[in-house]
């Protein structure tokens, strides 16, 4: 069979790669630039701790070497701090340093995007089922109900064949240009002016948010995050009417901002890089077209309010890869199956991206949510806070409880300390080979978990408890399941009673939660969790322009070229 067609090596085109590898899923890259990354220290991804995870997972080693976990955040206004949050560098939760608020979040990894993408095509490059195509800009798509064929430019133009193709070419997606989906929404929500610098700051590996200095001319807030080896990535929130960024003044900007943070004297520091960021608001009409994708920056674009655009095209990432390799792997896939990932990755892209909007006016001079906001600055400090750290509905994992793919209510159903369709927690699990592990590192490979919850398993014998009790029948049903399933074990699940079996979708999102073995139950909810019965797929969305069988051509007409191969770019600095 074809493999899957990836335009885009930026990492949300890498890291889609990888994903398909590890379900064994072949696919070909067409990257538009040279296959080298620009070292630009000050274009940096904070990724969520579960996403980190993810890349990881896939074998990208420089996450450890040049990635950083924030040991903690900070929170200032004007001369007083307000919050101050120790972050979880492992797997459990930390507490909260502040005023007996509940516990601090994992902490997100921090890390420059040059060396997260050399790290991933390091890992390509020990993955025979990738081949990355250099100096590759695709410039027709053209479709038919076996599979998809794109054109790449060059002295004698190539023609690629494959079973579906995923645009992951960034915000001037040649891609979605050639589909002829439409991308509104607002530019310019926000930019910043942005410096990577050597220096030593009082908050060694913590990060910092610091709202209304009360020095001038730096503006009304601030970020400073750590990376290794004693480098900063700071930003200076500007003002909307599109303030210029000279060199002095973006040196008298650092020089005031350091001496402000170190008593009065601004410490020595040595100057790696600097930019502007611009953050811009819009949201794919479409990301589905018949055999055609689109994930990450092709898809959305956010960033306002410490939302994280990169971190979110990993999400779609996670999605989808399951379920094109599910349909890779079985011919006769239900249609919903593909269909579900723009229900439930656009869907939460549109919910955060509403949540942004509503928060800016009060985060930036008041508005009609001030009301919403309890306890005045300090409230709106939490919001923005939480944000940053993957908390609230400005950074908080999606769930999908309205997805197509959720089973339907059922006798057995239970609720447990995760709500249906919600990413489940990564407890300690025994695998079939009788190892511990993380929950989380059971995902990814295309499979169904089944976590069957039984206290006491963890100091007995495996070989004794594994042929004794409920497993027996339970091992039996999950064979049984529709789609390739794994049985797994834990003495203890949140919320869960004993006896209490969770079905876990490939990506970590709980379906159902049962109380005891309920062999028909589960059945159903698997085969609702694979899109329901197979049947023969109906094109999705022929009557748009350059899909189903119609050529697509002229690298992007009617909005300019496209950035085809060179990844999730939306700014000089992302």
């Amino acid at each position: 069979m074809d493999p899957v067609i990836i335009v885009g090596a930026g990492p949300v085109g890498l890291v889609l790669s990888l994903a398909l590898a590890a379900q064994d899923v072949p696919s070909v890259v067409l990257d538009e630039g040279p296959g080298k990354e620009e070292p630009r220290p000050a274009r940096t991804a904070v990724l969520r701790a579960d996403m980190a995870a993810l890349v990881e997972r896939l074998g990208c080693a420089t996450l450890r070497d040049e990635g950083v976990r924030w040991v903690g955040w900070r929170t200032l206004r004007r001369r007083q701090q307000t919050r101050h949050v120790r972050l979880d560098l492992g797997l459990g939760i930390a507490g909260d340093g502040s005023d007996g608020e509940p516990a601090g979040p994992p902490a997100p990894l921090h890390i420059p995007q040059h060396a997260l993408a050399r790290g991933l095509r390091d890992a390509i490059a020990r993955q025979d089922l990738v081949t990355l195509v250099t100096e590759a800009r695709v410039d027709t798509i053209e479709q038919d109900e076996h599979g998809v064929s794109a054109h790449t430019r060059g002295v004698d133009g190539t023609w690629w064949r494959g079973s579906h193709l995923v645009g992951c070419d960034g915000a001037r997606s040649t891609v979605r240009k050639l589909l002829g989906v439409r991308f509104p929404g607002r530019t310019a929500v926000e930019r910043h002016a942005v410096a990577a610098l050597r220096t030593e700051l009082p908050w060694a590996g913590e990060a910092l948010l610091h709202r209304q200095p009360v020095w001038r001319g730096v503006g009304d807030e601030i970020t400073a995050r750590p990376l290794p080896d004693g480098v900063w990535r700071i930003d200076w929130l500007l003002p909307p009417r599109g303030e210029l960024v000279t060199p002095d003044a973006l040196v008298a900007r650092i020089r005031d901002t350091l001496a402000g943070w170190c008593e009065g004297a601004t410490p020595p520091y040595e100057l790696i890089d600097t930019g502007v960021h611009t953050v811009h608001h819009r949201l794919a009409r479409r990301w589905r077209v018949d055999r055609v994708f689109l994930a990450g920056d092709a898809a959305h674009l956010l960033g306002a309010v410490g939302t994280q655009g990169l971190d979110e095209g990993l999400r779609d990432v996670d999605n989808l890869s399951w379920k094109l390799a599910h349909a890779w792997h079985h011919r006769d896939a239900s249609p919903a199956l593909l269909d579900s990932y723009q229900s439930e990755r656009r869907s939460a892209v549109a919910s955060r991206l509403r949540a942004a909007d509503q928060s800016l006016p009060v985060l930036r001079g008041g508005g009609g949510l001030r009301t919403y906001l309890r306890g005045g600055s300090r409230g709106h400090d939490a919001l923005l806070t939480d944000g940053h750290l993957g908390r609230g509905p400005l950074g908080a994992p999606p769930a999908y409880p309205h997805s197509p793919l959720a089973p339907e209510p059922a006798e057995g159903r239970i609720p447990v300390g995760t709500p249906d369709g919600a990413p489940v927690e990564d407890v300690r699990v025994t695998a079939p080979d009788g190892t511990t592990v993380r929950l989380r590192d059971r995902l990814g490979q295309g499979r169904l978990l089944v976590l069957l919850v039984a206290p006491g398993t963890g100091v007995w014998d495996r070989r004794h408890w594994v042929s004794a009790g409920v497993m027996p029948r339970l091992a039996e049903a999950v064979d049984a399941l529709p789609a390739p399933a794994e049985l797994l074990v834990t003495e203890a699940y949140p919320g869960a009673p004993a006896h209490a079996v969770l079905l876990v979708r490939p990506d970590g999102h709980l379906a159902a939660a049962f109380a005891g073995v309920r062999p028909e139950e589960l059945h159903a909810a698997a085969d609702s969790v694979r899109g329901g019965a197979a049947a023969e797929e109906e094109p999705a969305g022929a009557e748009t322009p350059g899909a189903s069988g119609a050529r697509s051509g002229g690298g992007g007409r009617g909005g300019g070229g496209g950035r085809g191969g060179g990844g999730d770019r939306t700014a000089d600095v992302n």
